[in-house]
């Protein structure tokens, strides 16, 4: 989130860092991050084959990171989630066994209901069809062959009730599409050309194009990813969970009015996490690129992001993957959503590229610390670091506008385009581009800076906000250790 300043608070806050020192940086100190993960535990059937060691984490266990001091170094010991326990064997599978499989073929105007356990293999092209899945407590294999639905107003998939269901690719193209406005199911505000209340994934080898009025794929528990191609165009979020966004492969085109990967639980904020260790992303979003209530951690993964906002979660670990994010308001936000996490922004490996947008920005915004402790951080922007908290490198390699960097400096101080309220530098600092009395590059000239400079016998105007026209810093009042002179100039004030 942007904190816009009055250009008063922002005038004072440079002159205190002139007086003071210009940049905030910290290094060489001790924190421990305590996040709870809270999930469902699931008990997988033995006889379905989905056998994995317990699949979901335990209610309630905590995980934690943990920064432990060696001098000025500061490491990362554990991750946030338990990457082991994401994915089920099943989960990973990417063909069905179609030993006892049940074979349908769609019809127009007419639904496919599916009530019981089992593995359905599904063909063909219908308009104003819906596969309806209502199967209670049981595990539901749906294998697309071939598959092209187009609704008006209603689902292509509804998992109403199961324990799993799994939607399952084939060497095929598929496509379900919904072209007007979804029309609820009781209280169920179905809005989603792939909607379920239960846990759902998606794996397999072909291709599964979607294109909603709404979402794309909405669901009410956990939404997994683990092979596919998939191509999304909506008019809302792409994808979207209540507990969780779990990926470890795939391939994803998204093209959405909202936010492309979006990860919330209203009902429990240490829920609404996303988990992604593998895959190639394609992102073009309206709002965010990937947004999780609490944590999002990346393992792994190709991305390529332009969003207002690329991603943006509680706490932000990315420990591998490449990742570039071209953005117009933040890069990465670290933002208060949830309080059963601390509010960071840690990096511990990867290749990231941010390119920033002119104006407001901020390449990394964590209302809270910020950690680098690996990989390699290439940011092009005019505010590279925002950060509320702490913030370290510790590692790694950083490089702001062209320049390596060895420690993070906080952005909120004056100097910006045109001459006006800015934020990096001031006066003698590093001030924006075009900052007053500061070349293009940015860097102010600390000789028009007196040198008994006093902010409280600022000239007429400051105190009210304004910014005098043709103002010169090099005729800023000096600083007089007389208390007589420092009254005279206290009465001469706006004269």
């Amino acid at each position: 989130m942007k904190r816009k300043n009055r250009f008063l608070a922002i005038l004072f806050l440079s002159t205190a860092l002139v007086v003071g020192g210009c940049g905030a940086s910290t290094s060489g100190s001790t924190d421990s991050v305590t996040a709870s993960t809270d999930t469902k535990e699931s008990q997988d059937n033995a006889g379905s084959g989905d056998q994995a060691s317990p699949e979901e984490q335990t209610q309630g266990e905590n995980r934690s990171t943990e920064y432990l001091s060696s001098g000025d170094a500061v490491t990362a010991t554990s991750g946030l989630l338990n990457s082991e326990e994401m994915f089920s064997d099943r989960d990973l599978e990417q063909e069905a066994d179609l030993t006892d499989a049940t074979y349908i073929t769609l019809e127009s105007g007419k639904d496919v209901a599916i009530d019981s356990e089992g593995v359905y293999v599904i063909r063909g092209t219908a308009t104003d069809s819906s596969i309806i899945v209502d199967a209670d407590s049981a595990k539901v294999q749906l294998v697309l062959d071939g598959v092209s639905i187009t609704n008006a107003d209603s689902p292509a998939i509804y998992v109403k009730a199961a324990d799993k269901v799994f939607i399952t690719t084939t060497d095929s193209e598929n496509t379900l599409t919904v072209t007007g406005a979804f029309t609820a199911d009781g209280d169920n505000n179905t809005d989603a050309v792939i909607y379920s209340k239960d846990d759902v994934v998606f794996n397999g080898t072909g291709t599964l194009t979607i294109t909603s009025t709404a979402n794309g794929i909405s669901g009410k528990d956990d939404v997994k990813f683990t092979g596919g191609t998939y191509n999304i165009t909506s008019e809302e979020d792409a994808i979207e969970a209540k507990d969780s966004i779990r990926i470890s492969d795939g391939s994803f085109t998204i093209n959405a009015k909202k936010d492309a990967l979006h990860s919330e639980n209203s009902d429990d904020d240490s829920l609404g996490y996303i988990y992604i260790s593998g895959g190639t992303f394609d992102i073009t979003a309206s709002d965010d690129g990937i947004q999780a209530t609490t944590v999002l951690m990346m393992d792994g993964g190709t991305f390529e992001i332009s969003a207002p906002e690329g991603l943006e979660a509680t706490f932000v670990q990315i420990n591998d993957g490449k990742i570039s994010i071209e953005a117009s308001d933040d890069g990465i936000n670290a933002s208060n959503k949830s309080s059963q996490y601390n509010v960071v922004i840690e990096i511990n490996g990867g290749e990231l590229t941010i390119n920033m947008g002119s104006g407001d920005t901020d390449a990394l915004d964590a209302n809270g610390n910020l950690y680098i402790n690996g990989g390699t951080v290439d940011i092009t922007a005019q505010f590279a670091f925002d950060f509320d908290g702490e913030a370290q490198i510790n590692g790694g390699t950083v490089t702001v506008n062209g320049e390596e960097v060895t420690e993070i400096t906080n952005s909120m101080t004056f100097g910006g385009p045109g001459g006006g309220p800015g934020r990096q530098g001031g006066f003698g600092g590093r001030g924006g581009q075009g900052g007053p009395n500061g070349d293009q590059s940015g860097n102010a000239d600390s000789s028009q800076r007196p040198e008994n400079f006093d902010p409280s016998n600022m000239p007429e105007g400051f105190e009210k906000g304004n910014m005098p026209e043709n103002f010169d810093p090099s005729n800023m009042p000096e600083r007089s250790n007389d208390s007589e002179n420092q009254q005279n100039n206290t009465d001469n004030k706006g004269n």
